[in-house]
């Protein structure tokens, strides 16, 4: 009886301890989470791992005012044209994600939104696992509910990788087209976000095919999407 009371007592006190330390874990992320609303984050962890792997780290953080609104234009256009209108979360494009990967499994397409990848550049890792996913929902939520469209637009032009070992779109202006984010053409901006979907691989100085017919689709995007004022709305500030 004397083990079974001690090992109960150990149990019972390494319970309250990890309750503990997820509260206080939980707490700092959410005044880290509320600071980031007026600050930018300092870092975050795939730039450490593009520093660590030897890529370098290249990023200037910039205002909304101080970044072409053809640039924010160029990103809601290729990854998220509903933005403005959904909470976070794109439910069809999720379902039909989900369709096409269980009909080709060795082919995975993503449906995150801006305000998703936002989420998961500021916070989480690039590795998929459900953890992650999970983590990624709760985060999407809590940036949604406290920054706001106009704030995640901001931080995700500051932080979205945009060439090996390049973040946000100053650095990728700088780098590609030797001025700054605040001077990018409707053309400049969406040849960079032409390449989002996988910046290591594409190149902005030397198109291929497909980024440049992708570049042409959301260039015709831009235009449609040009008149709409709830983008408006968002990228002018």
């Amino acid at each position: 009886m004397t083990a079974k009371k001690t090992n109960s007592g150990f149990l019972k006190k390494v319970f309250r301890i990890c309750l503990r330390v997820i509260l206080i874990l939980f707490v700092a992320h959410f005044i880290y989470l509320l600071l980031l609303k007026w600050i930018f984050p300092p870092v975050t962890i795939t730039q450490l791992n593009a520093w660590i792997s030897g890529d370098g780290l290249s990023q200037k953080n910039r205002s909304l005012q101080e970044i072409s609104p053809e640039a924010a234009l160029a990103v809601i256009a290729a990854e998220d044209q509903l933005f403005p209108q959904h909470n976070g979360f794109d439910w069809k494009s999720i379902e039909r994600a989900i369709d096409f990967n269980e009909e080709n499994p060795e082919r995975v397409r993503g449906a995150s939104t801006i305000s998703q990848q936002t989420a998961k550049n500021v916070f989480l890792w690039q590795r998929r696992s459900w953890f992650r996913k999970g983590l990624e929902v709760y985060c999407t939520f809590m940036i949604e509910w406290i920054w706001g469209k106009q704030r995640i637009l901001e931080v995700y032009l500051n932080v979205a990788q945009t060439g090996k070992g390049i973040f946000g779109m100053e650095a990728a202006s700088r780098f590609y087209f030797n001025k700054s984010a605040a001077k990018l053409t409707s053309k400049e901006a969406a040849r960079i976000a032409a390449c989002l979907p996988n910046p290591e691989r594409y190149s902005v100085i030397k198109p291929g095919a497909y980024v440049n017919r992708r570049t042409n689709w959301i260039l015709r995007q831009m235009r449609n999407l040009r008149g709409d004022p709830s983008i408006q709305a968002i990228i002018q500030p």
